[in-house]
């Protein structure tokens, strides 16, 4: 598939996903109000990424795929100058409107990660959720590495693709909410390297190992107890990490 089908493939998969959304949104007057905290612990990895990117007060920030616009919310809440895109018109269309609901500014573009229409040097921080892996990591990797300031930090929360036996399930288990277009593959170790090209000083932490069962569980005891498992293994035996279900990755650039 070429580039130029690739993007529209991406484009249509995406604003289709938004004008669903938009239909149950528009029915419910504050589905667009959310707490911080609402954001933060919908999935285990949220809130410890989030805690790589420090004070964010005066900061520029971009939301890289912002998608609904949650994190750029966030982020304009602790004082950030949050700019925000995406590839999708209709993700961007929410995204503003929970932006005014929450009483936020943030700067809005629609764009493609791989050819940002930002400056050089444009921003102390970049964020993205569940993006990366949908692009060459290699050109995105050139494009964050030029809009980043010296000094600054991207994170990103990526699916992890090194354990087989999920690798197995994602292409043969179906699931609830399990969509996805056709080119996305969960990151894997050689992507990292391609990143750490850009980016030497980059950090993978591993998360969901035994608690990626909670995907087709409900929030309960048991998934709680997993999760805390999860926390005391990892840190314990990191090599586990490599099986997980999601990885964050910190890439710092360098000072000049």
């Amino acid at each position: 598939m070429s580039v130029k089908d690739r993007l529209k493939a991406e484009q249509s998969f995406h604003d289709r996903q938004a004008l669903t959304r938009a239909s149950d949104l528009e029915t419910r007057p504050d589905s667009f109000l959310f707490s911080d905290d609402a954001y933060l612990d919908h999935e285990t990895w949220i809130r410890p990424a989030m805690a790589h990117l420090g004070a964010l007060q005066g900061l520029g920030i971009l939301d890289y795929g912002c998608g609904h616009g949650m994190a750029a919310v966030v982020f304009a809440r602790h004082g950030a100058r949050a700019t925000a895109f995406d590839l999708s018109q209709g993700y961007l269309q929410e995204a503003r409107k929970r932006a005014r609901a929450n009483g936020v500014e943030i700067e809005f573009a629609q764009a493609d990660g791989e050819r940002l229409p930002f400056a050089d040097e444009s921003f102390d921080r970049v964020w993205g959720n569940a993006v990366l892996h949908h692009l060459d990591v290699r050109v995105a990797g050139r494009e964050l590495a030029r809009v980043l300031r010296p000094g600054g930090i991207a994170v990103f929360c990526e699916p992890w693709g090194e354990n087989p036996f999920l690798r197995w399930v994602r292409h043969r288990v179906q699931y609830t909410s399990k969509e996805r277009t056709p080119d996305e593959r969960p990151l894997r170790r050689k992507q990292v390297e391609v990143l750490r090209e850009y980016f030497p000083a980059t950090l993978l932490r591993g998360y969901q190992f035994l608690s990626m069962v909670r995907r087709v569980l409900p929030r309960g005891r048991l998934v709680a107890s997993l999760d805390w498992c999860d926390e005391m293994l990892l840190d314990r035996v990191p090599v586990l990490q490599r099986y997980c279900r999601y990885i964050v990755l910190v890439l710092r650039k360098d000072l000049v």
